[in-house]
């Protein structure tokens, strides 16, 4: 039965009990005026969805008069719409109430008989479960992200984020995506309050790639820190504004002021990407490489990242790892006689899972407590422990994650052309090539990388005189906003149909929707040579890569 409507009656707002006791006006069909006199404010409700209740004191209550007088109620009567509230011979109407008197109070508003629907409780009740529910899901982190889960990058992100503090180094091949490992594990740990403050330091060339990809694909907006903005901060430690920020590697070496900054900021997640850049010898390490050390030292998790963990060398890839554990590596003597021993272990480890036993005379010495596992091999789960430990024992352990294109499947075939050339001059003998290939491909998009900027620039001009096509460069002389408008622009479907790089351009860039690659020379390092590859062959291509 709908609630008679008089002017005098007294109501209060539910969202608002601050208010206090508000005087009905005037009703106007659905609509009433309710005059709230304590806070000065004047409302217009509609009865059937507005947040307000009618005001009814029932017998024992006691009320407070406008007077300042209180009455214990003995007897309520209705007299045309309006509650007439007796106390003996005393008689006081609604309109007499003290416009004071709050509901603001879970015990007040029980008293005074402002009860919410048990309809609403039940469902802030179902709200709180299935949020906890959500909470505490194996899975929550991983979901929300537009990204395709692949089973070898959420294997190795769920390894990693359940750890306590993980400090790891994923070295997954170019194109297999250990970027996106890298950001489900930041995504997770950030959603479950593990990661609050977050840096992650980059070369100057992926820093907008890197801030598109957290935003596109995880919805985390980090702000990237240029000594302009930190300058525009008027803060005396301008990383303390943020708690997510992208920033390269070189605008902090170029600004040794900020290196103070940036550490004492402090921070519970720490992200470095093309992580072989960091040199590093017994003689002398290089600037990066002690201003990533610096920061590790400080911070709890750490992730680094490399599709080349040895391009350095066995010094290089220990330096990585003593920049995760550095209590464990700490000798690079001791590091180089260990690797002598992953073959022997290797072997006992493929022996373990294929269910035989190997020579424990081998582990004695070295690992005692290995030695008591493998005596125990029959017991359930004990083979897989056993691997655990020979992991951690000997070799990178649980630090460092890779997997390569031999361990999975799905991935294109590759298609080696090898070019004879004629000719003194080999520069004009490669460009008459290029020109003719061109030629014959003129849909399709190509992607052409050199060794070095001069390389970019000569070719540029002895094309543009030669082919009637669209053609984009990116090298480092261009701004960090021309190199991302020239990928952009090679990337549309009527853009450049070829992009002309320099080495710089065989690094962290995606190009897999190319299948055509140029390589005009060859580098002497076979990592970097992968590196140039794994710009069109990673997941996502669906052609055979020539």
């Amino acid at each position: 039965m709908r609630e008679r409507i008089v002017a005098g009656q007294r109501w209060v707002s539910t969202s608002e009990p601050e208010l206090g006791l508000g005087v009905l006006l005037e009703s106007q069909g659905n609509r009433v005026v309710i005059l709230f006199t304590t806070a000065n404010e004047k409302r217009i409700f509609a009865v059937d969805s507005a947040p307000i209740l009618r005001v009814r004191f029932k017998v024992g209550d006691e009320i407070l008069i406008h007077t300042g007088e209180t009455i214990i109620i003995d007897r309520v009567e209705d007299k045309d719409g309006l509650l007439i509230y007796h106390q003996g011979d005393q008689s006081v109407s609604e309109g007499e109430l003290d416009d004071s008197i709050s509901f603001s109070k879970p015990d007040d508003r029980l008293l005074g008989g402002q009860v919410d629907d048990l309809r609403t409780f039940n469902l802030r009740v179902e709200s709180l479960f299935r949020s906890s529910k959500i909470r505490k899901s194996p899975v929550r982190g991983f979901l929300g992200g537009r990204v395709d889960l692949i089973p070898h990058q959420i294997a190795i992100a769920r390894e990693v984020s359940s750890r306590l503090a993980p400090r790891v180094l994923l070295a997954d091949e170019v194109g297999l995506g250990k970027t996106i490992e890298a950001c489900l594990i930041l995504h997770r740990l950030h959603l479950t309050g593990r990661a609050e403050r977050v840096l992650i330091l980059l070369p100057e060339p992926l820093v907008h790639q890197w801030f598109v990809e957290l935003l596109r694909r995880f919805n985390l907006l980090f702000a990237i820190f240029d000594e302009a903005r930190c300058q525009s901060i008027s803060t005396e430690n301008p990383f303390l504004e943020n708690q997510l920020i992208l920033c390269s590697q070189d605008f902090l070496l170029d600004h040794p002021e900020r290196i103070p900054q940036v550490i004492s900021a402090g921070w519970d997640l720490l992200i470095v990407d093309e992580a072989h850049h960091l040199e590093w010898s017994p003689e002398e390490a290089s600037d990066g490489y002690r201003l990533v050390q610096a920061l590790a030292l400080e911070t709890a998790s750490v992730l680094l990242l490399t599709a080349t963990p040895q391009q350095l060398g066995a010094e290089g890839h220990f330096a990585r790892l003593q920049l995760l554990d550095p209590n464990r590596y700490n000798d690079l003597k001791a590091f180089l006689e260990e690797t002598d021993y992953y073959e022997v272990v290797a072997d006992a480890i493929d022996l373990i899972q294929e269910g035989g036993k190997p020579d424990v005379q081998g582990f004695v010495d070295r690992a005692p407590r290995i030695t008591e596992g493998l005596a125990r091999l029959d017991q359930e789960g004990a083979r897989e422990r056993v691997v655990r430990d020979l992991l951690d024992s000997f070799g990178t352990g649980r630090v460092m994650f890779r997997n390569t294109r031999k361990q999975l499947r799905g991935f294109p075939d590759r298609k080696a052309h090898l070019v004879a050339l004629e000719g003194e001059d080999q520069f004009v003998a490669k460009v008459d090539w290029l020109v003719g290939f061109l030629e014959n491909h003129p849909e399709e998009k190509i992607l052409l990388i050199g060794k070095s900027l001069d390389l970019v620039e000569d070719l540029m001009e002895a094309l543009l005189d030669r082919v009637n096509m669209k053609i984009a460069q990116f090298h480092e002389e261009l701004t960090l906003l021309q190199r991302d408008r020239n990928a952009a622009y090679f990337s549309e479907k009527n853009g450049a149909n070829l992009l002309i790089c320099s080495e710089i351009g065989s690094e962290g860039r995606n190009f897999q929707f190319s299948h055509h690659l140029v390589l005009f020379d060859l580098p002497e390092n076979p990592e970097l040579l992968e590196q140039r590859i794994g710009r069109l062959d990673r997941i996502g291509q669906t052609e055979t890569i020539n």
